[in-house]
């Protein structure tokens, strides 16, 4: 017996092995999940991509007055209205600009073609970017200090990426590499019969609620919020860790085919090698500059 079970071919791996191979793969037609929320005579009306999109930026205008009840705050709930326009569109311009510059720069030989947000394409790294500039101008106007109004932005953005990488696995869209994991998926818009890894689902995780908890942790559990930098540079360090992480499980980009971005490193990781740097330096240089912070939100001053 001990022979069979670990000799030269382990029979206990040898099962497992085969038990994986036939592993009847989940298919997402079975899941019953439509893209359209709503529509009238086919007519899409809602989708739920545009439903994470708005849930994101509600949930996270709700989450960011709790942050500013706090002794502290670098801005009053006034401001908080503002910055939602702000940031909703900065995102928005960022992501589809980002997309065509990063993804997609055929499209700039039709420009038509970049206002068509319905047929989706948005990059993450460029709502990023837009979102940013958008806050920067705001904080100017304002008279806010902008590292900070970053900081308590980047502990609501996790609520965004949950739903936007749940919206992308029930558009069966940004499917992760052929897999014969028992999780695996068979997507239809793959245009073969192949089971692969959910890696939609992955990101919702990781970027998701992993970070969220982080970045709840460091700012309800420390004094992160009190030097400047110190949160933003914690998100952007751990959003970029994650992503270039789950990159090694998801497809690359199509119109990357035979391309360095396919066969050695994916776009999406090369964008995350500046969030990574720039997060490390924002962390190591918080503490220089934190200062006597008055507080805007309740009666505490901190030193």
């Amino acid at each position: 017996m001990k022979a069979c079970l670990f000799g030269e071919k382990p029979l206990i791996l040898t099962l497992l092995a085969q038990a994986v191979t036939d592993t009847q793969h989940i298919r997402w037609t079975d899941l019953g999940l439509d893209p359209v929320l709503l529509s009238i005579r086919g007519h899409a009306i809602l989708r739920w991509y545009s439903l994470a999109y708005i849930g994101g930026i509600l949930i996270g205008w709700w989450y960011l007055l709790k942050l500013l009840e706090q002794p502290g705050a670098p801005m009053a709930k006034r401001h908080a209205d503002d910055l939602v326009f702000y940031a909703t569109i900065g995102v928005i311009l960022g992501g589809r600009i980002g997309y065509v510059l990063f993804y997609a720069p055929g499209m700039l030989l039709d420009p038509l073609q970049v206002f068509k947000l319905w047929d989706g394409g948005m990059s993450f790294h460029g709502g990023v970017i837009g979102t940013s500039l958008a806050m920067i101008v705001l904080a100017r106007r304002k008279g806010l200090d902008w590292l900070r109004v970053h900081d308590y932005v980047a502990c609501c953005v996790p609520f965004g990426l949950f739903l936007g990488r749940i919206a992308n696995f029930i558009n069966g869209e940004l499917w992760g590499k052929p897999s014969n994991v028992a999780w695996a998926i068979i997507f239809p818009r793959t245009g073969d019969d192949v089971a692969r890894h959910p890696s939609q689902l992955y990101e919702a995780g990781l970027e998701g609620l992993v970070l969220l908890a982080v970045l709840w942790f460091f700012f309800w559990r420390t004094k992160a919020r009190y030097d400047p930098g110190k949160l933003t540079g914690i998100f952007l360090v751990g959003y970029g860790c994650a992503r270039f992480f789950i990159e090694f499980f998801r497809e690359p980009d199509s119109q990357f085919a035979d391309t360095i971005f396919a066969t050695t490193i994916h776009m999406g990781q090369v964008l995350c090698i500046p969030m990574i740097l720039g997060g490390i330096y924002l962390i190591a240089t918080s503490a220089r500059r934190r200062q006597r912070v008055v507080p805007i939100a309740g009666d505490e001053s901190v030193a």
